[in-house]
């Protein structure tokens, strides 16, 4: 069975809607930060903090893993929500990967996180 996290718009978020082209600009700075961060410390930091090939479908994005520590995970976008899927297959290095993602997301967008284990955070002034 596969494991969702979600990221919700509020009426406080500074996002109005999600698009999946607006997702795949946060995962692309999301990985900019982390080669910014490598070049800082003289390292290859890129490809530990973002091991995956970026693939974009017609209604999600695929996050396919570029060695056997990571398989996969799925960005679906709705009008005002994004949710990480972990398909059945997905490793522990996948789950702490899209928690990451997810908590990268929910700050930029300034909504709230359901994680996978059940718990909610708050990214927006309440």
């Amino acid at each position: 069975m596969a494991h969702t996290a979600t990221i919700e718009l509020v009426p406080a978020s500074t996002w109005e809607t999600v698009t999946l082209e607006q997702c795949k600009q946060l995962l692309e700075q999301f990985r900019d930060i982390a080669r910014k961060t490598g070049e800082q410390l003289a390292w290859d930091y890129a490809e530990s903090a973002f091991p995956y090939d970026i693939v974009m479908k017609e209604d999600r994005i695929l996050l396919v893993g570029k060695n056997d520590r990571y398989h996969m995970i799925e960005c679906r976008v709705h009008e005002r929500a994004v949710e990480f899927v972990l398909p059945k297959q997905a490793t522990h290095g996948d789950k702490g990967k899209a928690n990451e993602l997810c908590k990268f997301f929910a700050k930029r967008m300034a909504g709230k996180l359901h994680l996978f284990n059940g718990r909610v955070m708050y990214y927006y002034k309440r």
